[in-house]
């Protein structure tokens, strides 16, 4: 029997409901599933909206066969939709977390410090279309040399999946079940000590209102902590999680001998900030309950609905597959379906006909004249209307505006397409304001990734645009606000809040 909150359902579970429904859409997985069976990795990142900004042959020159070989094989496993489908977010729309270098693999190299597979995400401002890109990092460069600078180039230690190769690697996601511990029981319960049942596997953690939240994944801590501090060649130490904008909790794993399974406590004594800030950072893939276990146990997704690779994945605990249903549904309204519409005292069908949403119980010779007379100030058929409606505000404008935001183009006008047909014309009205606007803001992000804009084009726009304010925000000085500052601009450098994190 499913899982259900005696209140409401958090906003997070709603978010990630979203994001599983529009954010990586059958196609995509389909058409990325088909490329990478037979080799062709490039293929597969293109039908993800991955960016590949690698040159192996550069790389041979420069690093040697050895590194080209390993990094090939990582790349033929890659599975770009899946890297995608766990790709950290942000509440409340589920978007990418933006300006964001993830580790994906680390390799051995003759410099002092190893190279690194990263993904990198666009800037908020150059977010359109939801694309990420490949790179190759090292430390004494901010990555391959050609290619857009990005603002935070230097991997992540919260956000790293080095550790995590079964949430991007296609022949390693049957490790999934486990790492996420998809057999442990999870409390559902709300927030609150007194209604958490107590396990003795899981040490009391500090108290602080963050850490009770049933979304942490507390029972795995202790061994994601001992892959963390063996990757930073400590056997045994301190290390944090993150539970909130200023708020870690310092803890140790401990074990009696090697032959025992480690655990973790808070750490006795107090160090100061800046030893804290040096300890190894879990990961949040580790800290984290995964979203999709946690889907399936609340019942706000079917199995049928996830990833092929995360499905499979675990299916072996058909206890928690098997008793979560998706949310209960009408009949899907296929493209051509009549629309019934009361008119003149009948019910008349509206439908696609040759193309174009039609009145299809009138006369065409009528609907000219009714036409005409509506373009010279007259009454218009309620058939009329309601087609009009249609193609200035319908009912799937929201599932639209889910797809673009998220990047999917081709869903959102394959849904417009199944309304209106493909001859139609788009009037003025709030759904080709969405399609012009997603189609405007493709045009920043082709800016940013061309690399002829590093900053937020509005960043000038304080003092006029003149080219030394430009200079003086790429040298990156805050702008000063006033009432030529762009809304969204004076909202975001105004507010002390960061956004918060769908974590994967």
């Amino acid at each position: 029997m499913a899982h259900h909150f005696a209140n409401t359902i958090p906003a997070h579970l709603l978010m990630w409901q979203r994001v599983r429904e529009y954010a990586v859409p059958p196609s995509m997985i389909e058409t990325a599933t088909a490329r990478r069976a037979v080799g062709d990795w490039a293929g597969a990142c293109a039908a993800a909206r991955v960016h590949a900004d690698l040159d192996l042959r550069a790389v041979r020159d420069r690093h040697g066969t050895d590194l080209v070989t390993h990094l090939r094989a990582d790349l033929r496993r890659l599975a770009p939709d899946l890297l995608r489908w766990h790709m950290p977010r942000i509440a409340p729309d589920g978007r990418l977390r933006p300006g964001l270098t993830i580790s994906l693999a680390r390799y051995r190299s003759s410099g002092a410090t190893p190279l690194q597979l990263v993904v990198r995400t666009p800037p908020a401002w150059a977010d359109a279309g939801q694309r990420i890109s490949l790179a190759l990092w090292e430390e004494s460069g901010d990555g391959a040399p050609g290619h857009q600078p990005h603002p935070h180039p230097h991997p992540d230690r919260r956000f790293r999946l080095d550790l995590h190769r079964h949430l991007w690697d296609s022949e390693r996601s049957g490790e999934l079940a486990r790492r996420c511990g998809a057999g442990v029981a999870l409390s559902m319960a709300p927030p609150d000590r007194s209604h958490t049942p107590a396990r003795p596997d899981v040490p009391d953690l500090p108290d602080r209102p963050a850490v009770h939240d049933y979304s942490w994944a507390s029972a795995s801590w202790a061994a994601e902590a001992e892959l963390l501090l063996q990757s930073e060649g400590r056997p045994r130490g301190a290390f944090t999680v993150r539970l909130g904008t200023r708020s870690r909790a310092v803890l140790e794993l401990i074990a009696p001998d090697d032959s025992h399974a480690p655990t973790f406590r808070p750490l006795r004594e107090t160090l100061p900030p800046q030893e804290v800030a040096a300890l190894p950072v879990l990961p949040e893939a580790a800290a984290r309950v995964l979203p999709d276990l946690e889907l399936l146990r609340a019942g706000l997704v079917a199995t049928d609905r996830l990833h092929p690779l995360v499905a499979t994945a675990l299916a072996a605990f058909g206890s928690v597959a098997s008793s979560s249903s998706g949310p209960a549904t009408g009949p899907a309204l296929q493209p051509g379906d009549p629309h019934r519409v009361e008119c003149r005292g009948e019910v008349h069908r509206i439908a696609l006909r040759d193309g174009t949403l039609t009145a299809i119980d009138h006369d065409p010779a009528l609907l000219r004249r009714e036409e005409l007379l509506v373009a010279l100030g007259g009454p218009a058929l309620p058939c009329l209307r309601a087609i009009d409606k249609v193609h200035r505000d319908p009912e799937a404008l929201p599932a639209v505006r889910e797809r673009l935001g998220h990047g999917d183009v081709a869903g959102a006008l394959a849904v417009v397409e199944g309304l209106l047909g493909a001859g139609a014309v788009l009037r003025d009205g709030p759904l080709r304001e969405e399609l012009e606007s997603a189609a405007a803001h493709r045009i920043d992000h082709g800016l940013f990734r061309s690399g002829l804009v590093a900053v937020h084009p509005g960043a000038g726009a304080v003092a006029g645009g003149k080219a030394s304010d430009l200079r003086h925000a790429e040298a990156g000085h805050r702008p000063r606000l006033d009432r030529r500052t762009p809304p969204a601009m004076r909202l975001k450098q105004s507010s002390r809040a960061r956004p918060r994190t769908g974590l994967a």
